[in-house]
């Protein structure tokens, strides 16, 4: 068996040893797809500003994994949007979010965002990181979600 093995990972390194490049975008085509992705993050954080948890659902990728607490697993839409209705409870959203970089894989395929997390007074209280799918249609949907403070 471990002869095959050999085989199977000499034979899946064979394009990198010949130097064959992925057909990967254009870099113009991933800087749009990167601004697309910025755009992506403030519409969704703009859900809980709208306190609109059902357009908050939509940006949610059927296989998504966010982590809570203390490295808590919520896996699929349905666990992350029942965890989060109490986000958007009342007038007023409990806090607010923003990217300050995002960026998107040489695939273009893989994006990832991170931004600060404040306060109704606009104290910073976390920090986020989110990753992001293109899905075919070109559309984004967050697959990975990790916050550095109380959620």
């Amino acid at each position: 068996m471990p002869e095959r093995r050999h085989f199977l990972v000499g034979a899946a390194s064979l394009p990198l040893i010949a130097g064959a490049q992925p057909s990967w975008p254009e870099a113009a085509e991933i800087a749009r797809r990167t601004e697309d992705l910025r755009a992506t993050e403030s519409a969704f954080a703009a859900t809980m500003a709208a306190r609109d948890l059902a357009a908050f659902r939509r940006f949610l990728a059927p296989d998504t994994v966010w982590i809570k607490g203390k490295n808590e697993p919520l896996l699929g839409p349905e666990a992350v949007v029942a965890h989060w209705a109490k986000f958007f409870e009342g007038p007023t959203p409990p806090f607010s979010w923003k990217p300050d970089l995002a960026l998107v894989l040489p695939s273009g395929e893989l994006g990832r965002t991170s931004g600060p997390v404040h306060d109704p007074a606009g104290q910073l209280v976390a920090r986020f990181q989110s990753t992001w799918r293109r899905k075919p249609g070109g559309d984004w949907e967050i697959v990975f979600d990790f916050g550095t403070g109380p959620t």
